[in-house]
């Protein structure tokens, strides 16, 4: 059986090292967003929440380094790798981002982006 997903944006809509696709969400902990990038031709997804001090991590969607290679906290310049999540650079030393599972699919209105949500983290029911 195979799990819920849920559309995100067609695949257009996400260039690489472009602007992100913000989501609302829930963590258990309360409402939060996440949001997905691609990144060298592969969509990627993750809690929009900074390792170091937990805040948002975009200034208005953006999310990638002027040079459009790395993920960068808007807040303090922490820095993360986008195919991994994993710390790059700044006080996230040793932490990683949570990845969401997602893919692409085509389909006849042409590709599109799907989160499949899975464990704590799960889209809000008011979207």
């Amino acid at each position: 059986m195979s799990r819920q997903s849920l559309r995100v944006c067609a695949s257009s809509d996400l260039v690489n090292g472009g602007l992100g696709v913000k989501l609302p969400v829930t963590d258990g902990n309360g409402r939060t967003t996440v949001f997905f990038v691609r990144y060298q031709d592969r969509v990627y997804g993750y809690l929009n929440r900074c390792t170091h001090v937990g805040v948002e991590m975009d200034w208005e969607s953006q999310f990638f380094t002027r040079a459009g290679d790395l993920i960068m906290c808007s807040r303090h310049g922490a820095t993360y790798h986008p195919d991994t999540g994993v710390c790059a650079g700044g006080a996230c030393r040793n932490s990683r981002l949570t990845a969401l599972q997602v893919e692409e699919r085509d389909g006849p209105d042409g590709g599109s982006v799907y989160w499949l949500p899975e464990g704590r983290i799960q889209p809000l029911a008011d979207g």
